[in-house]
């Protein structure tokens, strides 16, 4: 992950993971039923979690993204990035022309008489909005869900959460249809739009919590909302929890993207290597890969040391 960063021109801290065992049982907020908390591996990665959220409040950071150490990016992460924060300025910006009013009629929160569905925004030709204050990505957001292993659009039947979709056709760093995939069913993205879209919209039932960023605004509540509450989820659905305000949570500011920024490498050796969490079965991985990533940073480590720009696609289009 340090290569992966150095190649990438990013600078990265590392907090220590925390084995489940070592956790004070005292120290868990538990429900009611005692026996209903985390336990083992998943008790330590919440724990490990919260202590990254912590030091981004301790140290009064204004944001930092969290990754977990198996996750990759596309070498043209800096660019993605960028497109995200254009994206997300136009879904939580005041429009400039227009104070109070936004291009998503349906934020920061659907009403009574709100639109189900809402034509989708181009990327291309975006609207014009209120240069933000304090960050580029925006000045109003707890969360930016950019890894994950399935992300709902947001459910027409929703009453909390913004309908906005910010759409990207004709996007060279996605993948081929064929070779995306989510755990969450229907997968949308696919079912509803092009080869090569990538689309930024609010989060819903977010699984896997590869990489996100955090506000400032957004660490405090989480540790509020996720730490001090009971936990009773792995820390992925607690997140999930957390910004749909569900479960006993209040309601976030969270958005994401499809397909996401940062996936799960897989390194050359024994699957089950692959978590220290879940049981991933037996077998053998005889190639490495990176789910849903092109230009893997990783992969083409010695590509970038070499200083050529002929990256390996992993994903290429096929000639048909």
């Amino acid at each position: 992950m340090i290569l992966g960063a150095a190649l990438s021109q990013l600078k990265i801290n590392f907090v220590d993971g925390v084995r489940g065992e070592d956790v004070n049982e005292k120290a868990i907020p538990v429900p009611e039923d005692r026996n209903n908390h985390l336990k083992g591996p998943v008790l330590g990665s919440w724990r490990g979690h919260m202590n990254a959220i912590h030091e981004v409040v301790r140290r009064n950071l204004s944001s930092a993204l969290i990754m977990e150490d198996d996750v990759d990016w596309d070498v043209r992460i800096r660019e993605q990035l960028h497109d995200f924060a254009v994206s997300i300025r136009a879904l939580t910006q005041p429009l400039r022309r227009q104070p109070g009013k936004y291009a998503d009629r349906t934020y920061p929160t659907p009403v009574d008489g709100s639109p189900k569905k809402l034509p989708d925004m181009n990327f291309y030709s975006l609207p014009d909005t209120v240069r933000p204050l304090i960050s580029p990505y925006g000045d109003n957001w707890d969360v930016l869900w950019l890894g994950h292993c399935g992300m709902h659009f947001v459910f027409e039947h929703s009453n909390l959460i913004p309908k906005g979709r910010v759409v990207k056709e004709n996007d060279v760093s996605v993948p081929p249809k064929k070779n995306l995939w989510s755990i969450n069913k229907p997968f949308s993205l696919v079912d509803e739009y092009p080869e090569h879209t990538r689309v930024v919209h609010h989060a819903q039932e977010g699984v896997c919590s590869l990489a996100y960023a955090v506000s400032q605004r957004g660490a405090l509540n989480m540790l509020r909302e996720i730490a001090l509450k009971p936990a009773t989820d792995a820390f992925d659905i607690l997140l999930r929890f957390y910004c749909e305000g569900t479960h006993g949570r209040t309601k976030q500011e969270c958005l994401s993207i499809n397909p996401s920024l940062f996936s799960h490498h897989r390194p050359v050796g024994p699957i089950g290597a692959s978590s220290d969490i879940g049981d991933h079965g037996e077998g053998y991985i005889h190639e490495a890969l990176t789910d849903m990533v092109r230009f893997s940073v990783r992969l083409n480590a010695e590509v970038i040391l070499n200083g050529s720009t002929n990256y390996v696609d992993q994903f290429p289009d096929s000639a048909e």
